[in-house]
Parts: structure tokens; sequence; C-alpha cells
């Protein structure tokens, strides 16, 4: 099947947009490359303490530099349950690269934090800073000249990100992305939001809510919704830097270790010693950027990767903008119903068809990229097959040719919806985003006054003193990245899912951020420019009447305009946070980028220098061309 032409124009148009950027990151990494394999390069003294704490074996091979080093990058922690299965993989690696001759070390460690864990805590005010935080520790890993080729152990929210973006940053390097795995089903994810509305309306006590979420998070492996975690990997096998059908394995199985021992032995052929050589910054181009958020949009993921991916696309030299995302979301139908956007979870989807019947339906309808190359030998057409065990040996084959749950994935002939699963919204309080695939259509659209508030718990107060009135919506704001970090506010999701369910018409309308497991009502997001650079949602005041449409991709306050002109921003009236390590993150709030442009804290990207941050510029953020929103420049101040 041919190309659909809207995506390969929507493509074409991101590769000229992108073609001064993308040349110097190419040019970085051929640079890098000239002078051969890096340990070559290193004194002896410097090689010494690289392989100083060696067994035998592995010293020899190192010292000899003519045998690939494999560097391990892990997010290992036994806190979240994603990341405890990682645990034994380095000895898993190592003992898999001996076997082929090779040798492999932990080049570093990240930290990987948990969202489940600070929801509604200070250290929520940490999260979307850690993305950044683990690029450069990724960087750190990395920065020794001792290896070859990479793997990098990450799942969850802010990790994946992260690492690919210091990934990038050594793009020169050949790269595998290993997840772990999700943890087999527990309770029905509407059991469990059932029971957290009825806390939130005092209904449940809090040993019957403790037990529906220890009945849903349960094991190790990643929570089984479809949120940013698990979007992670779907994204991940969309652009072929991780290995196909390897995401939904659970932990701990054959299957699973077969898997990360080929991803080993892989990543071992495609180093610069081999006649494969495949580098991570020339694999993710973008026709890759592309199939990523093509694939965000058929299953409904996560909100945070419209953030995300952009600093991803950055990272590559790529200029990926929100207006691109709405325009393939109004391409791409969607293909997947798992939670939010429905009932199933993960393993559910899988067993469903999953990610191979997914990709095989977009690639046969022309709207992915078929072309690119890929860890994997067979290319994008290896990941429409599934990875099986035969007679112990690793294997793949064909996936499914038609769903085996049509109540959770379908083909492009009978999608759930024409269209993806987010749209941009527009309008006089600047642009934002909704998941309109996790809100049933006779919610998508609500005008009722406005409840503002500066701190998401005062709703829930204002909601225990009986002050909310029948229909509103709430506004949420000194949310955004240079204000606080742009927490998400999931916390919000029970008390706005109870009202609506009893009648009541609701929505949220933030610069924070919002979980990739909340939905049901609608909520415009990631509100660009945020209050704290002058953006209007600071304008806005209580009973002013708010119009959201998320069908038409409209959100407007309906003041005149002479007064809508006239008014001043409110002050923060936000309590003072608790230190807990915010302290630390006071630069990275100052000197943050704006959503839209990846909300970056620190400098990335080939046009990035000592001292240059992202251009932040209101007028673009209403709407105007994206082109000269990347140029390095010195931060402004609202």
């Amino acid at each position: 099947m041919s190309l659909h032409p809207k995506l390969q124009a929507i493509t074409e148009r991101i590769v000229q947009r992108s073609a001064a950027s993308r040349a110097a990151y190419l040019a970085g990494i051929d640079a890098a490359l000239r002078d051969g394999p890096f340990r070559s390069r290193l004194s002896c003294g410097n090689l010494a303490h690289g392989f100083a704490a060696c067994g035998p074996t592995d010293k020899s091979r190192l010292r000899g530099g003519v045998t690939p080093n494999l560097g391990i990058i892990t997010a290992y922690n036994d806190m979240l349950s994603a990341h405890q299965p990682f645990e034994h993989y380095p000895e898993i690696l190592r003992e898999t690269a001996r076997s082929v001759g090779a040798t492999a070390q932990v080049a570093g460690g990240v930290p990987a934090m948990c969202d489940g864990v600070t929801q509604g805590r200070g250290g929520m005010e940490l999260s979307l800073f850690s993305r950044d935080v683990i690029a450069q520790s990724t960087a750190i890993g990395l920065s020794h000249d001792m290896f070859d080729s990479t793997v990098y152990l990450g799942v969850c929210d802010k990790i994946v990100p992260g690492l690919l973006i210091g990934a990038l940053a050594f793009g020169h390097l050949p790269a595998i992305f290993l997840p772990a795995g999700p943890m087999t089903p527990g309770i029905p994810n509407k059991q469990k939001a059932e029971v957290r509305e009825r806390y939130a309306a005092g209904l449940a006590t809090r040993e019957e809510l403790l037990e529906a979420e220890a009945a849903s998070y349960h094991g190790a492996g990643t929570c089984t919704f479809y949120g940013t975690a698990n979007s992670n990997q779907t994204l991940l096998e969309a652009m072929g830097v991780q290995l196909p059908g390897a995401s939904f394995v659970n932990p701990d199985t054959p299957l699973r270790d077969a898997l990360t021992r080929h991803a080993a032995v892989r990543a071992l052929e495609i180093s610069a010693l081999g006649d494969d050589f495949r580098p991570l910054g020339r694999l993710i181009d973008e026709r890759a950027i592309v199939n990523a958020v093509v694939t965000l949009m058929a299953t409904g993921g996560s909100t945070n990767h419209t953030i995300h991916w952009i600093a991803v696309a950055r990272a590559a030299g790529i200029v990926l903008t929100w207006d691109d995302m709405d325009q393939l979301s109004q391409l791409v139908p969607l293909l997947a119903r798992v939670y939010p956007n429905g009932e199933a979870d993960v393993n559910r989807f899988a067993a469903a068809g999953g990610t191979a019947f997914v990709f095989r339906e977009l690639m046969d309808a022309g709207l992915m990229h078929a072309d690119l190359v890929t860890v994997a030998e067979g290319g994008m057409r290896q990941y429409t097959q599934d990875p099986a065990l035969r007679d112990g040996a690793l294997t793949w084959i064909d996936g499914i040719a038609e769903s085996a749950d049509r109540d959770v994935v379908r083909g492009v002939a009978e999608p759930f919806e024409s269209q993806g699963g987010l749209r941009l919204l527009r309008g006089n309080l600047g642009r934002s985003l909704i998941k309109l695939s996790a809100v049933k259509p006779q919610y998508r659209m609500i005008e009722a006054p406005a409840v503002v508030v500066d701190a998401p718990q005062v709703l829930n107060k204002l909601h225990a003193a009986g002050l909310l009135p029948q229909d509103f919506v709430a506004v949420v704001r000194y949310q955004g990245p240079r204000a606080n970090g742009m927490p998400e506010l999931h916390s919000l999701a029970p008390l706005l899912g109870l009202l609506q369910n009893q009648g009541r018409r609701v929505a949220l309308v933030t610069d924070g951020r919002l979980s990739g497991a909340s939905g049901k009502f609608p909520a415009a997001i990631h509100m660009t420019p945020e209050a704290s650079r002058g953006g209007p949602l600071g304008r806005v005041r209580e009973g002013d009447i708010i119009r959201l449409d998320g069908e038409a991709g409209t959100l407007e306050v309906l003041v005149d305009a002479a007064e809508w002109a006239a008014r001043e921003q409110a002050p923060n009236t936000a309590p003072a946070a608790h230190d807990l390590g915010r302290n630390l993150f006071a630069m990275n709030r100052r000197l943050v980028g704006p959503a839209d442009q990846g909300a970056i804290s620190i400098s990335c990207g080939p046009a990035a220098d000592d001292g240059d941050m992202w251009n932040y510029d209101a007028e673009y953020e209403l709407g105007n061309d994206a082109a000269a929103a990347f140029a390095p420049h010195e931060e402004k101040d609202a």
C-alpha cells in the first residue's frame, strides 16, 4: 500500500521545517564516528580504570578492543513495580554477551520516580523535571567512551522519554530499549474507578479504597491501564527501537527472558564493530517520529506524550509541533479501546491482537511509514509479528489477521472513531489539548461558569462545603512548568467523575497535566501560555462563562472583548509548598520552556549551546507558525 498523501504531506512538512537542525544533528553523529570505535582512543590509564573490576575473560576482551562492549543504562529500583524486574537484567545481559564473545557493563543508573506514589503530593512537582535529569544521567553514564552499543532498561512516564533524549545525545551508538512487561490482570479498572468515586463521595471507607487499589496494583510489572508507561512501549515499537512485540509480555516468563537475551545479541550485532551498523540517531528520523505520533493517536495513548515526544524529536534535530499532532489525529482512526478509553487492560489488548495487529492495519492503509530501518532485521513489517518460543528458541510468527476481541481492537475499515485520540483546542485562552477518545460524545461540549482555583486541593474543599455550582468548568491555574513543575492533577479525577455521574456537567481547564489514566470528563490540559508566563488563564474570573467544544477544537471565555483586554493578571494564591527537594529544581522552573515546545529545562538538540534555551513566543502559542519557535535565544520573561 502506498503512503496516504496526507501523511506524506505532514511528514514532508516536518522534514522541511527540520532541515537545518536535522542536518546539524547528523553532522554531529558523523563527527563522533570519524575516528572509529571509541575504546581504541582511550589512554592506557583511561582503559585500565574502565576494566579494573572486570573478571579475567571480560578484562582480556576489553584490553584487546576488537570485541564489542555493551553499555547498560538502567532505571532499576524495587519501589516501582514496573522497574523491579530489571534487578536481574544486567546479569542476564552480561552472560549473554559473554556467550557470543563480547562484554557488557552497567554504564550507569538513572532515577525513576512513580507518579502513582506522588499523586497529590509535593513530590509530584519534581516529576516532569525528572525526565531532564534522566537524560543528563544517561549522558553521564555513556560519557566514558567505553561502549560500542547500548541497551536501556526503562518503562514508565518520564523515564523512557528521558532515556531517549540522553541516548540521542549519543546517537552515534546503536541502542535497543528493553521493557519489563505488564503485571498480570488485577481487578477491572472500571471497578477500581467506581470505588475511588464512592470514596470521593464519602460512601466508601479508606480500607475499602486501599483494598481496591492493592487488588489493582498487585505485583511486578507495569500498571495495566493504558497510561504513559504503556504508551511509551507502543511508541518505541512504532519507531523500531524496541524488539517487535516485546511491549506486553509479562515479567518473569520464559518468553520475557528470551527477548532480553535476544536484545543483547542484537545490540551487539548492530555495533560499528560488525557489518550491520545501525546507530540510533539515524534510525530515529522524521518518519519514525511520525510513526510514534500516529500510533499514539490510533491507540488513544497518553496526553503526556504531546509534551515528551516534542522533546524527543528535538533531541534528534526534528521540529515537531502540536499542529502536526492535531492533523495526524484528524487523519488516523481510533483502533483501540483500552482503559481509560475503554474497559480492557493492556493484557487483554495484547491478547486481542495488540501492536502487531494495529501496526499491520495502519501500514496496509498507508497510515504508517513501513520503510524504516529498525533494530529488527525485518524492518517495520516484522513489527506485524508476535514473538513466540518454539522448542525453546525465540522466533516471530505472523500476528492474527482479525481482531480476537472487537470491543478492544478493530481494523481501519471499522474503527471505534474515524479520528484519533487527541485534539488541539484553540481560542482566546490560548492553546490546549483534550483526550477526546476518553470522553463520551455527549460530554464533549460544555458551556458553564468558571470555578477558579490556584491549587487543586481547593476544589475538593469547595465540594465538601457544598459551594460548587450545579454545572461548572474548573479552572485550575498556576500549574504549568514554570509555576511548579507542571504536576499531574489526577487527584481531581474521582471528584469530577463523580459529579458527572450525578448528571452534572463539569470540565477541567488547566495549564497543568492530567494523567494518562484519567478520562471520562472533558479536560483541556497543558494550556499554553501558562498563567505564570502571563497567559490569558490568569485573567479568568469566578463566574465567567467558558465554552469548551472538543469536536470543534475550540475553547473560549465568553467575556466582552474590551473588558477582557482591560483585565489584569490575577496573582497566584496557592499556598507555598513544603520543600521536599523542590528548592533543588528552582533553576529548572526558571529556565523551562513552554509545554508545546516540550517543557524542557535543559539544553537539547544540535542548536542548543550553553546558555541557550527554547524560544518563547506568546503569539506562536496562540496559533502562529512554529518554525521560528525553535531558534536558540536567551529566555525572556513574560
